[in-house]
């Protein structure tokens, strides 16, 4: 089994891609476990802070679920923005089979998308540990795959089902 971790700045659409991923997979016969951080924070983390030690806290139990399920058998699709690479590189170094997936998309465009108002909220004073709006966003380094922000899901589910393909982590 395998792990593929979306990451991109809030609202850069690694919940679509997600999706179209997920659906892609299951179309091969592979059902894919999302793991949404927007879902999970609340069950992990209730008392949220969006404080450093927090997030620590919070990818660290996000990268051990997403390890247990592979070791059971259930591919993972991290949806998350994991904004340290410090974050994203644990989950490489615990699960075998990993590749990362950047959605490379402006920050004009993330602000312009901004479904959830969170880039509002941060404008007005309501946060200041969004990333990319106060808090850093690190892209990683050496991604598998680069999502554009004007790539259409699906291709980009594409695009990220050939490079598991490529390396033999699906059929």
């Amino acid at each position: 089994m395998f792990a593929v971790w979306i990451t991109g700045l809030p609202a850069s659409g690694k919940s679509t891609i997600s999706r179209a991923l997920a659906s892609q997979l299951a179309v091969r016969g592979i059902k894919a476990a999302v793991l949404e951080s927007d879902e999970l924070r609340p069950i992990f983390t209730p008392r949220l802070t969006y404080s450093e030690e927090e997030r620590d806290a919070f990818y660290g139990a996000l990268a051990f679920v997403g390890k247990l399920l592979v070791e059971h058998g259930v591919p993972v699709i991290f949806d998350a923005t994991a904004n340290l690479r410090r974050y994203r590189d644990h989950a490489r170094a615990t699960i075998p089979r990993f590749l990362e997936v950047f959605v490379d998309c402006p920050l004009e465009t993330c602000i312009a998308r901004d479904p959830k108002g969170l880039y509002r909220r941060a404008r007005d004073g309501g946060t200041a540990t969004l990333p990319g709006a106060g808090s850093d966003y690190e892209p990683p380094l050496f991604p598998e795959v680069i999502i554009r922000a004007d790539d259409k899901p699906e291709e980009a589910g594409g695009r990220i089902v050939d490079a598991l393909v490529e390396r033999g982590f699906v059929r």
